[in-house]
């Protein structure tokens, strides 16, 4: 396979063509050795669209994470491998949880905040999660959900947390004025009072700080259930273990070394911790490389924004095309805001060429994509790039393509019977490396299907060019990305289906400017229905992402022989009229 690993000659200088092995066998390892290596100095700061901000520096988050992992060990006595649901937007409450379930030996479940209730009582089940990390102003959320479901107890997180006294009591007459903290009717615990009891626990059992993780996570222990859409539309959990994790920052570290200082950067934490990007990059990766993390817990509206771009010079961040895109048009925003940005590394979705020519135009701010995937923890491919004075400079292409695979990561075309092509040959891309998840969460089914001989079918259909640099040319199967996130059309032909006057339905995914596809749904009704009646009912089965933004009416659905839909004569006349 060596021959054949063209793309190692794409690396720059100093980037090996394997990555150098962390010390650790844990992500609670890796906690610790960075807060002993940065200490003080800030790794969170919280900035509220109100321009109030709220930091804790890499020791407090360890040790605020330590007393949750002593709370979770000791005072809930969850054994070894127990699931810990997390369902917060970005705050200070997300590393110290996070850290604390991993340091515990526990497995941490993402939970997406803009689930509905039925879509988080089904990752709820499916997960078998024992606690609910949870922020207030989702508690009417979490009321019906939990009793049937396995979560014994819930946590509840506030926006005011770990802010000073002032300024909490501030944001919490506020919050109760506003009415946007609702009331839970289930008992529950406050985070820092679970906080408070994990100290005592520790103190009281003189535990020493790595003793809260005995027995010690080994690199083959699971880390994290990523829920990821199924081609049948029924939710699949990645398994992620410390190991995958670890190695994938491994290889970003190894292709970032040539330009990111550790130490002395500052990211801007825009896109949710619970997306697997964010939570890798955003949240492990920063903390390793000693990198302050911004936090924006909500970016919608994008003003929301210029809070943390008027208090704070960036250095990189993460982002996604509907980002990128809608920047540069607020009124705001300023080009000098980003004066100290290296770049800004794009990904869940494929960026536009023209979207990512306006931003460098516009910023001066080079924007390096990747591809990857929840199954891979998620990073694969990257566009090479090395500093040039205060910016990054592209090494191999302008625009276009997802770069080369990580250094220790393979991958592969093949055609439909698994015969490798050539390079320019279009067929589905296969991936292999030590960041490829473990399997699918109770679905040995699934699993097989995708782990085949130690590579992973990633059901993209792509390219690799002669140097080895990958274009993706289509989207697995149907599945349809908004702003990142998957929306896989058999769900949301199930919720609308559910509608008494709804006959027949099929979904597909069309171009979208703002958020790289849309859903569209062609219905065929009983008898007239409105567009109206029908995005409300879609809008209390499902997320608003997966709400479709446009609706059809058919006579029939074309269908094939065998009854099923023929999405693509649905998606050819849908991207036509945009």
């Amino acid at each position: 396979m060596d021959s054949e690993r063209v793309w190692w000659a794409g690396y720059p200088a100093g980037v090996g063509r394997d990555a150098q092995p962390f010390p650790f066998d844990n992500l609670g390892q890796l906690v610790r050795r960075a807060a002993e290596r940065y200490g003080d100095r800030k790794a969170e700061t919280l900035v509220l669209p109100n321009g109030m901000e709220a930091s804790l520096s890499f020791k407090e988050i360890d040790s605020l994470s330590d007393a949750f992992a002593a709370y979770l060990r000791h005072g809930l006595r969850l054994e070894a491998g127990a699931r810990v649901a997390i369902l917060l937007p970005n705050c200070l409450a997300y590393p110290i949880c996070a850290f604390g379930a991993l340091k515990a030996g526990c497995v941490v479940v993402n939970t997406n905040p803009l689930y509905t209730p039925r879509e988080l009582e089904l990752q709820l089940q499916d997960s078998g999660a024992e606690v609910l990390v949870v922020l207030d102003h989702f508690g009417d959320k979490v009321t019906a959900v939990v009793p049937r479901t396995a979560v014994k107890t819930i946590v509840v997180a506030g926006i005011a947390d770990f802010f000073p006294l002032v300024s909490r009591t501030l944001i919490k007459a506020k919050l109760k004025l506003s009415g946007a903290v609702p009331a839970l009717g289930l008992p529950f615990m406050r985070l820092p009072h679970a906080l408070h009891q994990g100290t005592l626990y520790r103190a009281k059992e003189h535990l020493l700080p790595d003793s809260v993780q005995r027995p010690a996570p080994t690199r083959d222990s699971l880390a994290l259930l990523q829920y990821t859409g199924g081609t049948t539309g029924t939710s699949k959990g990645a398994m992620l273990s410390h190991g995958n994790l670890l190695a994938n920052m491994e290889q970003i570290a190894e292709i970032t070394k040539v330009y990111l200082t550790y130490g002395e950067e500052t990211v801007l934490t825009v896109l949710p911790m619970y997306h697997v990007i964010a939570f890798t990059i955003n949240l492990f990766f920063a903390f390793h490389s000693g990198s302050h993390s911004i936090l924006v817990p909500n970016p919608r509206p994008l003003r929301n924004l210029r809070a943390a771009f008027r208090n704070h010079e960036m250095t990189w961040m993460t982002a996604v095309n509907t980002l990128l895109k809608a920047l540069p048009d607020e009124a705001w925003f300023r080009p000098e805001m980003t004066r100290k940005m290296l770049g800004a590394f794009a990904g869940g979705m494929r960026t536009h060429p023209a979207v990512l020519q306006r931003w460098e135009e516009v910023t001066g701010c080079l924007v390096i994509e990747g591809f990857g995937l929840s199954e891979t923890s998620p990073l694969v491919t990257y566009n090479a790039a090395v500093r040039d004075g205060s910016r990054l400079r592209r090494t191999m292409r302008q625009v276009g393509g997802v770069g080369l695979p990580l250094p220790g990561t393979d991958v592969r075309i093949v055609d439909d019977a698994g015969k490798d092509l050539q390079s320019g040959e279009h067929g589905e891309i296969l991936v292999r490396g030590p960041q490829v998840m473990q399997g699918y969460w109770n679905q040995p089914g699934e699993t097989a299907r995708a782990l085949q001989d130690g590579w992973l079918r990633t059901g993209d259909i792509g390219c690799l060019d002669a140097e080895g640099y990958l274009d993706i040319t289509d989207r697995k199967k149907d599945m349809i990305i908004v702003s990142g996130f998957n929306v896989f059309p058999n769900e949301v032909e199930a919720c609308i289906a559910l509608h008494p006057d709804v006959a027949d339905v099929a979904v597909v995914g069309i171009p979208s400017e703002d958020t790289g596809e849309a859903v569209r749904a062609f219905v065929v009704s009983r008898k007239e229905l409105s567009v109206e009646e029908i995005r409300a009912h879609c809008r209390s089965l499902l997320a608003n992402y997966k709400v479709p933004t446009s609706f059809r009416f058919l006579a029939e659905i074309p269908k094939n022989a065998v009854g099923k839909a023929l999405r693509r004569e649905l998606r050819l006349p849908a991207a036509s009229e945009g």
